[in-house]
């Protein structure tokens, strides 16, 4: 890969990373419950879920889902379906502030954020057809593939990582003085389950 067309890579993958979604919002609602730390587990998810769609689109997969009407409605409505459970599930979730509850959250909510947030990413079958138009865009097939998918979903990754955490997680700061009391971790949790389902409302509407 080119330097001209690894930076055009780079510039792309930062704005993309900042374009609001439901992994922003994943990663807002998981920095506010455990803290900046803390909300490394589910971007990490974030991170698996695309490294899945680049290997889907790598080996042509995207391209059945994508021509396949039936596949994509099937996907995009389970991906849908997941987001509204989240959401209804943070809104009639009962807020417990107490330091021992979070710590015990703290422990043992790693995997369920490294789960959630695979399946916050994995099922959106529009980020596999983004893939599908974007990745020819940086691969040369005259080339070895090896290393330009290598580079590819590296800077993908290395981005989406640095602003996930750095920007939304670091954002999610300012609210985290809500959840020290019952009525702002409710507030906290209406405002965000409701943006889950929000989304989710796009995730059909939008095609």
């Amino acid at each position: 890969m080119t330097l001209a067309l690894w930076i055009s890579l780079l510039g792309a993958s930062i704005i993309i990373s900042f374009t609001p979604g439901a992994g922003a919002i994943n990663t807002m609602t998981n920095a506010m419950r455990l803290g900046f730390r803390g909300a490394i587990w589910g971007i990490i998810g974030q991170q698996i879920a695309l490294l899945i769609h680049v290997i889907i689109v790598a080996a042509g997969v995207g391209l059945l889902v994508a021509s396949s009407p039936a596949i994509f409605a099937a996907v995009r409505y389970a991906g849908a379906a997941y987001l509204v459970y989240l959401g209804v599930r943070m809104i009639l979730s009962k807020p417990d502030v107490s330091s021992e509850s979070t710590s015990q959250t703290r422990v043992s909510g790693r995997w369920a954020m490294v789960r959630r947030g695979i399946l916050v990413n994995l099922l959106n079958p529009k980020a596999i057809v983004f893939f599908l138009a974007f990745t020819p865009q940086f691969i040369q097939p005259g080339q070895p593939l090896a290393p330009q998918y290598a580079i590819y979903i590296g800077t993908i990754i290395a981005v989406d990582i640095l602003v996930m955490w750095f920007f939304f997680a670091a954002t999610a700061r300012s609210f985290q003085r809500f959840t020290t009391t019952v009525r702002g971790a409710k507030i906290l949790n209406l405002v965000f389950g409701t943006l889950f389902i929000f989304v989710a409302a796009l995730l059909l509407l939008i095609h």
